[in-house]
C-alpha cells in the first residue's frame, strides 16, 4: 500500500502539491448513475470515507485557500508553519483562536449527518464505516461519527512544545490573554501577547508553551495515524471521496491507490479533481445535497 511506502521512506510531508497530472487518456468518464452506486453500496462491508474541506463548506467553515482566503494580510501558508510559530507565537495563536471561536458556533451540515447516520445504521448490520478526514474542525465528531481518523489533527487539541503532552480543550477563550483577540480584519494590529501569557501546559512542573495540535505546512504526518489509515484503505470494498481537491500529498494518493486495486471509488465534489478520471463514480454538486440520498437506507438493507 502506498501509505506504507511513504512512511518507510519518510515522505509524509504535509501539503506537498500533487505535481503530476493523471494520464486520463483512454479512461472512461466516471458514472453519475446513483442507482448503480447504490447497488454497490448495498453490498459493501467495509466502507472508507475520505473527506476534505468541501464537506464542511456548507457549514460556513473558512478554508483560507484560494482567492480571498486571507486572515488579516496572511494566508494560512504564512501562519501554519513551525517557523511562523517560532517567530511570532502570539500572531499564530490569534489566528488559531479566531478559527476555534468560529468553529464553536458552526454546526454539522447534512453531509456530516448523513455520514454519521450511515455509520450507525450499518454498524447494526455488522458493516463498517470509517472516516479518514483532512479536516481539523471536528464536525464529523460533533455529528456523531465514531470511527474517525484525523490525519491533520484538531483545532481543539493542543500539544506542549516542552513535554509533548497532547490534550483536548474547548475553553472559550483558550486563555485569558486571547479574549477578544483574533479579529480577521486587515486593519487589525497584532495583539503582541507576551509568550508567558499564551496557552501553557498544565502538566505538573512543566508549564511549557502550548501549540495547536495540528500538522503544519512542512511537518510530517504522524506515521501511526497513517498506518491506521492504511489498514482501513487496504480492507475497504468501497471508498467515498467527499469534498477533497485531491491535490495534496499524501491524501491525494489514497483513493487512486484504492481504485488501482479495482475497488469502486465514488467522488462527491463541486468540480472535477486531478484524480476524477481514476474513479468509478463522480457526483457533482454540494455534498449536503448529493450525499444524503446516496447513503440513505437501501431497499435490501435489514430494517
Amino acid at each position: 500500500m502506498i501509505v506504507r511506502q511513504l512512511t518507510s521512506r519518510g515522505l509524509v510531508n504535509l501539503c506537498a502539491p500533487l505535481r503530476r497530472g493523471w494520464d486520463s487518456q483512454s479512461m472512461t468518464r466516471p458514472s453519475s448513475n446513483r442507482a448503480a452506486f447504490r447497488e454497490i453500496f448495498s453490498k459493501a462491508s467495509n466502507i472508507a470515507i475520505l473527506t476534505g474541506a468541501g464537506v464542511s463548506a456548507e457549514s460556513g467553515v473558512p478554508t483560507f485557500r484560494g482567492a480571498g482566503g486571507y486572515w488579516r494580510k496572511w494566508q494560512a501558508q504564512d501562519l501554519a508553519t513551525p517557523e511562523a510559530f517560532s517567530r511570532n507565537p502570539s500572531r499564530v495563536w490569534e489566528f488559531y483562536h479566531y478559527r476555534r471561536e468560529v468553529m464553536l458556533v458552526k454546526t454539522p451540515n447534512a453531509a456530516h449527518l448523513a455520514i454519521a447516520e450511515c455509520e450507525k445504521r450499518l454498524a447494526k448490520q455488522g458493516r463498517g464505516v470509517t472516516v479518514i478526514t483532512q479536516n481539523i474542525d471536528e464536525l464529523h465528531r460533533r455529528a456523531g461519527t465514531k470511527n474517525i481518523i484525523e490525519i491533520h489533527g484538531s483545532l481543539f487539541k493542543t500539544r506542549c512544545v516542552s513535554c509533548g503532552t497532547e490534550r483536548a480543550t474547548y475553553n472559550s477563550p483558550i486563555c485569558a490573554a486571547l479574549e477578544g483577540k483574533g479579529a480577521p480584519d486587515p486593519e487589525t494590529h497584532d495583539a503582541q501577547i507576551p509568550v508567558q501569557d499564551l496557552p501553557r501546559c498544565e502538566q505538573a512542573e512543566c508549564s511549557g508553551l502550548l501549540r495547536p495540535s495540528v500538522v503544519w505546512f512542512g511537518e510530517a504526518l504522524d506515521s501511526d495515524i497513517l498506518i491506521q489509515a492504511e489498514k482501513v484503505l487496504d480492507n475497504c470494498d468501497l471508498c467515498l471521496v467527499i469534498g477533497t481537491s485531491s491535490v495534496v500529498y499524501p491524501a491525494a494518493m489514497f483513493a487512486p491507490q484504492v481504485a488501482a486495486r479495482d475497488i469502486p471509488v465514488a467522488e462527491f465534489n463541486m468540480e472535477d479533481t486531478p484524480a476524477t478520471m481514476r474513479f468509478k463514480f463522480h457526483f457533482h454538486g454540494p455534498c449536503g445535497t448529493t450525499l444524503p440520498p446516496a447513503l440513505s437506507p437501501h431497499a435490501s438493507e435489514i430494517q
